[in-house]
């Protein structure tokens, strides 16, 4: 890959996430359309899609964006209020700009009459706009009614600015598209003709511009290079004119507030009779441009008053975008060394050399924190998920009629980014679910004594080492007759079956199974709910329903941190070795037999006054051989409740990487995976929930 592509893919992922930066942003104006700040954000976003679009060739997505810009910067200005109908506007407008990033990989033909159609709807919401003088972008000193500021700004990139695939010559321009602007330049820095590197930039710009614009207007202009320069910017005057003849800052004044000469320099010339300017540039102390340059401001803002100082800008903190098939790569290698560890681990206990064994200890120490640093980098905010679905709720709901508030809790709660990825689209089903079953239409909602706006509630939570997600509704719930009336007709249940509210909510998550009275385009055919059992599964979680009939739904998501390492529980059952999951274990306790009746299946074992139920692995999975007089169970907790799990051993702790099953043993029931002992032998990771459920322990 070239620069130029390296810097286009770069601009194709910066964008998608102003793009959704942009929807978050758009969404919050709804809620509260004076918000200022959150005006500044949408106009931000815009404008940075638009210049760097330009910047990196996206032509058309520039020039769309242009006129969604401008009509921001209206509102911006106060000249435009936020209404619904803009706000339509805009996001229809957001997701053309993304159909256009998308098409640029694809190649596909978008239709123009699309774009045509957007940029007419958003330019008749700003009277003129849609006249040929208000269709051509106006210079910004021909803007009526706004008093021009001047302001003094310092350019100085860095060397290597070129190959990020930024030129400062299209900032300058930009500037210079803002209203009067005087450039110079400075070449100080500037070597020989046989030294000079094409990939480096030499020079740096004094600029004074006169424009009827804000700093931060200025500011953005260095968005996407404040990491890679020096840059100051001095607003030094507010007036209404440039004509005004009263004093201004002296020279020497000037060079000292900008830091090009000391005071006492300025003090020990100042008794020649010879003009300052001239003094100081045959003594050395400072170049002719810079004389130049201060002569120039001097000039332009004779008569006017100093203005207020700017800070400078904090230095932003430095990151770097990484692939994500790189991090996976790097995971895969940690859980490789993970292994390599373990092994060596093993063989140095068995040869009891306290060098080696020092040296063991050192390398497991190190391996655990480069397993938690890299597992640390992979964590995202499940936030990044949540924020889509506001815009699914407000625009299913306005198909839908119906009014629902979607309220977020636990956005900063961090999941690994597999993890997130692949919970969208089953969050997406729930979602639609309860906004077409669970919230009703606002009369219904009156009529049954509710607010005419119903809530769902998306709330995320660590709970130990795995994350609960809950999908809320205050709707009129699951009923319970109805699903048992619906399995009996489809032949889930028997008519004689007395099956509890809660066991029949998870009929609900069968092949085909759907309650709903109607067909409807958003749901109705039976198709999701057992589409998210299966992708939830997949992830090593749970799934679980609780309703009341007119009150609302509550549905709880668990879900395991990550895929990849995780620390478990080693267990021993003959001559098999297993892996239970250490976040789901409670504690382990053991067992005579002699103390049974000599009946298979169900065991039930007292603990401290507690009846728990346990499975004997040794039973369920048809390993031969004598099982010990003392067993030990490992009491585990479930979604319906706690359980033990019944072996001959419990080694010890076990740091599992985890690996994927082979498609002939995908399916098998209670095994989730495998991991690779320190021995080089393997052992299976028991999949408790669905080994529980299948066992029907509970």
């Amino acid at each position: 890959m070239n620069h130029e592509e390296m810097h286009r893919q770069a601009f194709k992922e910066e964008a998608q996430d102003l793009l959704a930066e942009l929807e978050v942003a758009l969404l919050e104006l709804e809620q509260a359309p004076e918000n200022s700040e959150v005006i500044d954000r949408v106009f931000r976003a815009m404008h940075t899609i638009k210049g760097a679009g330009a910047m990196f060739g996206f032509d058309d997505i520039s020039a769309f964006t242009h006129d969604v810009e401008t009509v921001f910067d209206k509102v911006r200005n106060g000249e435009l209020s936020v209404t619904k109908e803009l706000l339509d506007l805009t996001l229809r407008s957001r997701d053309h700009i993304a159909l256009l990033l998308a098409s640029a990989d694809s190649g596909d033909e978008l239709n123009a009459d699309k774009a045509r159609e957007l940029t007419k709807a958003l330019r008749d919401l700003v009277p003129g706009m849609n006249s040929p003088s208000g269709a051509d972008k106006a210079k910004p000193d021909d803007t009526a009614g706004n008093n021009p500021a001047t302001y003094r700004i310092r350019f100085r990139p860095a060397r290597e600015i070129f190959l990020s695939g930024n030129n400062p010559a299209s900032l300058l321009e930009e500037l210079d598209e803002m209203g009067r602007a005087m450039f110079y330049p400075y070449m100080d820095d500037l070597p020989g003709l046989d030294q000079i590197d094409s990939a480096q930039c030499y020079l740096w710009w004094d600029v004074v511009l006169n424009a009827p614009v804000d700093e931060e207007a200025i500011r953005e202009v260095f968005v996407f290079v404040e990491d890679e320069c020096e840059l100051s910017i001095k607003r030094i005057d507010t007036g209404d004119s440039l004509e005004t003849e009263e004093e201004y800052k002296k020279l020497g004044e000037i060079l000292v507030e900008r830091g090009d000469i000391s005071s006492d320099d300025l003090n020990a010339v100042l008794s020649e009779r010879k003009y300052l300017g001239d003094i100081l540039a045959e003594k050395g102390m400072v170049t002719k441009q810079k004389v130049e340059s201060a002569l120039s401001e001097q000039k332009i803002v004779r008569g006017m008053r100093q203005a207020r100082t700017a800070e400078r800008p904090k230095e932003a903190a430095s990151s770097i975008r990484v692939a994500a098939d790189k991090l996976d790569y790097l995971v895969d290698m940690v859980g490789e060394l993970v292994i390599v560890q373990a092994q060596i681990s093993q063989v140095v206990s068995e040869r009891k050399d306290p060098v080696l064994t020092g040296l063991a200890e050192e390398l497991e120490r190190l391996s655990d924190e480069l397993r938690d640093s890299t597992l640390g980098i992979r964590m995202l905010p499940i936030g990044t998920t949540f924020g889509k679905f506001r815009r699914l709720v407000r625009d299913l709901s306005a198909e839908l009629g119906k009014e629902i508030n979607l309220v977020t809790e636990g956005a900063e709660t961090e999941l690994d980014k597999t993890v997130i990825e692949r919970l969208n689209d089953p969050l997406v089903h729930l979602l639609r679910n309860s906004i077409d079953h669970g919230v009703e239409p606002p009369d219904k909602r009156v009529a049954a004594g509710k607010s005419k706006a119903g809530t769902i509630l998306l709330a995320a939570e660590h709970s130990g080492g795995e994350v609960l997600i809950r999908i809320k509704d205050d709707g009129a719930g699951v009923n319970a007759d109805a699903v048992r009336k619906r399995a009996l007709e489809r032949g889930l249940i028997t008519p004689d079956a007395d099956l509890p509210d809660k066991e029949a909510y998870s009929l609900i998550f069968q092949p085909g199974f759907s309650t709903a009275a109607k067909v409807t385009n958003v749901s109705g055919r039976g198709v999701g709910m057992d589409v998210v059992k299966r992708a939830i599964d997949s992830l090593r979680g749970s799934i679980d329903v609780d309703s009341s009939l007119g009150v609302g739904t509550e549905i709880t998501v668990k879900l395991p941190l990550t895929l990849a390492i995780i620390d478990g529980l080693q267990i021993r059952v003959g001559e098999e070795y297993y892996v239970i999951p250490l976040s789901l274990v409670e504690e382990c306790v053991e067992h005579d037999l002699r103390t049974e009746d000599g009946t298979k299946g169900q065991r039930i074992i007292q603990l401290r006054g507690e009846l728990v139920p346990f499975i004997r692995l040794r039973e369920w999975f048809g390993i031969e051989g004598t099982p010990p007089q003392i067993e030990q169970i490992v009491v585990a907790g479930s979604p319906g409740g706690r359980v033990g799990i019944a072996v001959d051993n419990v080694i010890g702790e076990h740091q599992t990487v985890i690996k994927s099953l082979g498609r002939v043993y995908r399916d098998v029931q209670g095994i989730s995976g495998a991991t690779i002992k320190g021995d080089g032998t393997m052992a299976l990771i028991l999949d408790l929930p669905r080994l529980v459920q299948a066992a029907g322990a509970v």
